[in-house]
C-alpha cells in the first residue's frame, strides 16, 4: 500500500530475515523498511539510496513531507528508510517484548543486533529489491559506523556512500572512545555557561533541590541529581545549548519543579521510544575486548553527582540508568552480561577498507560531542577513496537541520562538482 504526504510517496515494506545469520535455517526476525520517491516520479527506474539511521538502537524518521534531505534525496534517488532490526516495526526490542527470555537468552539475542548483523540484513534486502544492482548509502552518526562495516563486509552492494558525522575510529575501543569525548562534554558545557552566565545559578539550585527532595517524574521514575545531569546530551546538537536554557528557565514554579519541567526530563532521558540505544551503546565500540561499562569506569570527578558544582553528562551510558529508569529496567542483567562479552567480533577490515574503491564522501564536523574528529580523519586516511569536509558550520544533527544542504553537498562532491 502507498501513501501520499506532501511531496512523497511511501510504501510500506517488510521483510523476514535470520536472527543470526551464521544459522540461517535458525530463528527469523522481521525488518520493516518504508520506501520514499518524488511521486510525480513513482514510475522511473532510479537509483536506490539506503538511509542508515543514527543510534544504535533508532528507528528511521517517519516523514511529514518530502523536504529536508529527504527532498534533497528524492531529486535523484528513490530511498529506503530501514528501521534496524529492533527498533521501530522491526521486530521490535522492548520490555514488553523481551518478557519470555532468560537473562542469559536476552544476552545472546541481543548479541545479534550489531552492525554487522544491521549490514547482512540490508544485503538480504537490496537482493529483493533489486536484484545484483548496488545502492547508495547515507550513513548518520551510527549509520557511519554500519556504513564502514558495510564496505568491511560486502562493498559489492554499494556505489557511493555518503556518511554525516560518523567515521568511526577503526581500531578506537569504548576507552579509547570516552577519554576523547569527555573532555567534549566539559568543553560544551563550558561555552553554554559562557553564553548563558545566568544558567551556573539554576544548575546549582536545581541540583541542591534534587539532593534534598524527593522528586518523581511523571512516570513514576525518580528525578535525581544525575538524571538531571543528562540533559547535557543536547549540547551535542546545532540548537541544543539554546533548548536547554529555556527548559532551565523554567525549571521552577515557586519552590518546586515545574510539572513542565519534570515532563520534558522525562520525555528526554527515559530510553522508552528506544532502549536498545542504552542497551547496546558501548558494544558498538568493541571488538574482540568487553567494555565493562567503560563510561562509567572513566567518569571524571568533575562529571560525577557529587561534584561542586555539578555539570552535565553527554551520550553516555551509565549501569545506575537500568535501575532508575523505568524503560531499561527489564534490561539489567543482561545489560551487564553484555558489558562483560570478551570475544566481541571485529566489525571492520582494516586491510579490506584500505584498498576499498567505492566512493566515500563524509561530512565531518569539526566540533562533534559524539564523535571524535581526530578518529574521524585518521579513518579517512586509512579507508582507500574517502572524501571529507571538516565543517564547523553544523554539529551532530547537521544533515537534519541543514534543508538538505550538508546532503547536497556531499552528493556534489561525488559527483565531482566540488
Amino acid at each position: 500500500m502507498t501513501v501520499l504526504f506532501p511531496g512523497v510517496a511511501l510504501t510500506d515494506h517488510v521483510f523476514t530475515v535470520p536472527l543470526d545469520h551464521d544459522d540461517p535455517s535458525g530463528a527469523t526476525i522481521e525488518v520493516f523498511a518504508r520506501e520514499a520517491v518524488d511521486p510525480a516520479r513513482r514510475g522511473d527506474d532510479l537509483p536506490w539510496l539506503l538511509f542508515l539511521q543514527g543510534g544504535p538502537g533508532g528507528q528511521a524518521p517517519r516523514p511529514l513531507g518530502g523536504d529536508g534531505w529527504l527532498g534533497q534525496a528524492l531529486r535523484t534517488h528513490r530511498v529506503l528508510l530501514l528501521d534496524q532490526r529492533g527498533t521501530g516495526r522491526s521486530s521490535p526490542v522492548t520490555g514488553v517484548t523481551i518478557g519470555g527470555f532468560s537473562d542469559a537468552a536476552l544476552a545472546d539475542y541481543l548479541r545479534n543486533f550489531r552492525a554487522d548483523s544491521i549490514v547482512a540484513d540490508a544485503e538480504i534486502i537490496r537482493r529483493r529489491l533489486i536484484g545484483d544492482r548496488p545502492w547508495d548509502t547515507l550513513g548518520q552518526s551510527y549509520g557511519g559506523f554500519i556504513t564502514l562495516t558495510y564496505l568491511s563486509r560486502a562493498p559489492e552492494g554499494l556505489r557511493t556512500c555518503y556518511v554525516t558525522g560518523g567515521l568511526a575510529g577503526l581500531d578506537a575501543t569504548a576507552d579509547d572512545v570516552y577519554a576523547r569525548t569527555y573532555p567534549k562534554v566539559m568543553e560544551k558545557v563550558r561555552r553554554h555557561l559562557s553564553r548563558f552566565p545566568e544558567d551556573e545559578g539554576r544548575i546549582q539550585a536545581i541540583a541542591e533541590h534534587l539532593r534534598t527532595t524527593k522528586v518523581v517524574l511523571p512516570d513514576g521514575d525518580p528525578l535525581t541529581v544525575r538524571r538531571f545531569q543528562m540533559l547535557g546530551i543536547e549540547l551535542g546538537s546545532g540548537d541544543g545549548s539554546e533548548r536547554l536554557h529555556w527548559l532551565l528557565t523554567e525549571a521552577f514554579h515557586g519552590s518546586s519543579l515545574s510539572d513542565e519541567f519534570r515532563y520534558e526530563v522525562m520525555a528526554e532521558t527515559s530510553f522508552a521510544a528506544g532502549p536498545l540505544y542504552a542497551v547496546m551503546h558501548e558494544s558498538i565500540y568493541a571488538q574482540g575486548a568487553a567494555t565493562n561499562w567503560s563510561a562509567d569506569r572513566l567518569l571524571p570527578p568533575e562529571l560525577s553527582e557529587d561534584a561542586n558544582p555539578v555539570r552535565f553528562t553527554g551520550e553516555m551510558i551509565y549501569p545506575w540508568m537500568f535501575d532508575d529508569i523505568r524503560a531499561l529496567r527489564p534490561f539489567r542483567s543482561a545489560a551487564d552480561r553484555l558489558a562483560a562479552v570478551d570475544d566481541w567480533p571485529a566489525l571492520y577490515d582494516p586491510v579490506r577498507l584500505a584498498a576499498n574503491e567505492v566512493p566515500v564522501v563524509a561530512a565531518v564536523y569539526f566540533d562533534d560531542m559524539y564523535v571524535d574528529t581526530a578518529f574521524s580523519l585518521e579513518t579517512a586516511q586509512r579507508v582507500g577513496n574517502v572524501r571529507t569536509w571538516v565543517t564547523n558550520e553544523y554539529e551532530h544533527d547537521g544533515a537534519r537541520v541543514s534543508g538538505g544542504r550538508v546532503l547536497a553537498r556531499l552528493m556534489d562532491m561525488a559527483t565531482g562538482h566540488i
